[in-house]
């Protein structure tokens, strides 16, 4: 059976080493509740809460998965009363305002615990992961009423929250939404429409559900510029603000899934549904989207989450399961076979794992100080500095979405390879992983269209090449500061040529797309892929420097944690950034290969 064991050591690494929050903290207007002692309270509590409420709960809940019967969706065994302890615990407030009910944490805090949660038991924590993008959306657009009606009950996690979308016609392409919102006398709106593919849209662990949802008013014009952004309780409040009777929201259906099996994925049917428009008229695309840059950055902890939990439970595995001798002698005289973690191969998918993980984390956690930012624009009512933070995340996202669920797709493959034919067998949770690890890369935009987004939209259309020539620049700034330190020659020299090379690729891009125009979409896979190892190669040499500085001057854990960093920064450099070369090379290629066969072609058998 899967285990879990929240890796505090690396966290900590990363929050007072690497990054040095207790400074970043002093920058906020609420990261005086931010001090070590109370940082140190809340990992201890999530992680015993991840650790053994919810990990325990994760394979059983997958084999049960949830009920649908007239219209009314039942969560799996112990679900229900792991939700409640979360409450208890006012987990869900972590990080919001305290007139709202909520602690007034730094937002990263929120981001760390949902990574702990998310990889002790992604589908139980999927609840209340909507429920945030919800809150989020409310304290940037709503009105002041909205949000004394809504936000405590969502802070406390009383109530639980969503977002509405996809409909059957459409799926990214926002512009095809058909669901209507007639307005009513009374400064209300009568929605009717489906929803499709909407995760908690309907369970048992809360009283009531808050829907955020993407609709048209009548005299919208067609498109994205037409959509407006609706606040739709499933239960009406009363005059005093409790749940009261059903409004016109109801499950038709919910979806049988290759994976995440216990987070109910439903169909919603919008009746005459009572609703309430957020923000202005015909720009909920621009709302929306706060709500889901925040379910993407929670999307892309899914990917580091299925790394770390392949990674935990594939290395004792290894150092159990015996096979043959390794190639370079008998390892272990005194048994049968040596254990496989000695063969090389085994090591391979074992460092692969661990430097994902490792890495992604540091990803993560250097992205939650631009929302720690982001969100302090929103507490001052500043939205130019909000907008600064947002932009900065915004380019990141794409990266930290499309990149890391794919890493977690290759690092659940691992896992399964590593334990051979009991990684395709259920009661192992090595098959589990694989299975919920496939939809982080088709939810909230798939890998395509967060690389479209990066490429086309983010580095070309809105800046011309310059977020990449910024980003860039804070590398070699970095690199820089290292360039006399023989140990970190080897870091700071490929990525040097790294960075020279990923502005002269994005030149190159810009330039062939005047006459290749579907260059842009032919090559966007190749170049998220191309930054994503980048990125994480700059953060593998980041870290490297601190445990580098540590194993000379002494740090709070043992040279051997310190001594593990350094090495699997080296393996990373070593086996892993290569393979930027094939992805440089395959996305300068033109497009004609991709777009010379007929469409006559394609067919199979007629």
């Amino acid at each position: 059976m899967l285990s879990y064991k929240a890796p505090l050591r690396d966290m900590k690494f990363l929050l007072n080493d690497v990054f040095d929050y207790q400074t970043h903290y002093q920058d906020l207007s609420n990261g005086a509740n931010a001090d070590p002692e109370t940082v140190d309270m809340i990992l201890n509590g999530v992680a015993d809460f991840s650790e053994n409420v919810i990990a325990p709960l994760y394979q059983p809940a997958d084999e049960e998965g949830c009920h649908f019967k007239d219209g009314v969706v039942t969560t799996p065994k112990g679900y229900k009363e792991a939700y409640q302890q979360f409450v208890e615990g006012g987990w869900q407030g972590l990080s919001y305002p305290e007139e709202y009910g909520g602690m007034n944490l730094p937002m990263s805090l929120n981001l760390i615990k949902s990574e702990m949660n998310g990889t002790a038991n992604w589908t139980w924590t999927m609840y209340a992961g909507l429920t945030t993008g919800c809150i989020n959306t409310l304290l940037q657009y709503g009105t002041d009423e909205q949000k004394d009606l809504y936000l405590p009950k969502l802070v406390d996690g009383s109530w639980a929250g969503t977002m509405c979308l996809t409909e059957p016609q459409c799926g990214t392409d926002l512009g095809q939404v058909k669901t209507k919102a007639e307005p009513l006398d009374d400064g209300s709106y009568k929605l009717n429409g489906t929803k499709i593919f909407i995760s908690g849209g309907e369970h048992d662990l809360t009283e009531n559900i808050i829907h955020i949802v993407l609709a048209r008013l009548p005299d919208a014009p067609e498109g994205t510029r037409g959509i407006s952004l609706f606040v739709v309780p499933k239960m009406l409040l009363t005059a005093d603000g409790e749940a009261g009777e059903r409004n016109g929201v109801t499950c038709g259906s919910i979806e049988h899934k290759m994976g995440i099996r216990s987070s109910a994925t439903c169909v919603l049917n919008f009746d005459d549904a009572v609703g309430y428009l957020i923000g202005e008229p015909h720009k909920g695309l621009k709302a929306m989207f706060t709500f889901m840059n925040t379910a993407r950055i929670g999307t892309a902890i899914q990917g580091i989450a299925h790394c770390e939990l392949a990674f935990q439970n594939a290395l004792p595995y290894a150092k159990e399961r015996r096979s043959m001798r390794t190639l370079s002698g008998v390892k272990d005289p005194d048994q049968v076979a040596d254990a496989i973690i000695h063969h090389a191969d085994v090591r391979r998918m074992l460092l692969t794992m661990k430097a994902f993980a490792e890495g992604g984390r540091s990803m993560i956690y250097h992205s939650a100080r631009y929302a720690d930012k982001m969100a302090q624009g929103i507490a001052d009512g500043n939205n130019e500095e909000f907008e600064k933070w947002d932009d900065k995340l915004g380019f990141y996202t794409p990266i930290l979405k499309g990149f890391l669920t794919e890493l977690g797709i290759e690092a659940a493959k691992h896992g399964q390879q590593i334990y051979g034919g009991h990684g395709y067998i259920k009661e192992w949770g090595m098959e589990l992983i694989a299975r919920d690890a496939r939809i982080a890369t088709l939810y909230e935009g798939t890998t395509g269209v967060q690389a479209l987004d990066l490429l086309g939209r983010k580095v070309i259309l809105q800046s011309k090449g310059k977020a990449i020539r910024d980003y860039t620049a804070s590398i070699m700034k970095w690199c820089g500061e290292y360039a006399l330190d023989k140990n970190m020659r080897k870091y700071v020299w490929a990525l040097t040529k790294l960075c020279a090379e990923w502005n002269t690729l994005t030149v190159r891009l810009m330039l062939s797309a005047r006459k290749d125009r579907e260059i842009i979409s032919a090559a966007s896979d190749d170049y998220l892929m191309y930054s994503g190892y980048v990125t994480m190669g700059y953060h593998w040499a980041r870290m490297a420097a601190i445990a580098l500085e540590k194993l000379e001057n002494g740090g709070t854990e043992a040279p051997e944690f310190y001594k593990a960093k350094v090495q699997t920064a080296e393996f990373y450099f070593d086996k892993i950034l290569p393979r930027t070369s094939g992805y440089a090379e395959s996305m300068l290629t033109p497009s004609e290969s991709m777009t010379a066969m007929d469409i006559e072609s394609f067919a199979f058998l007629e």
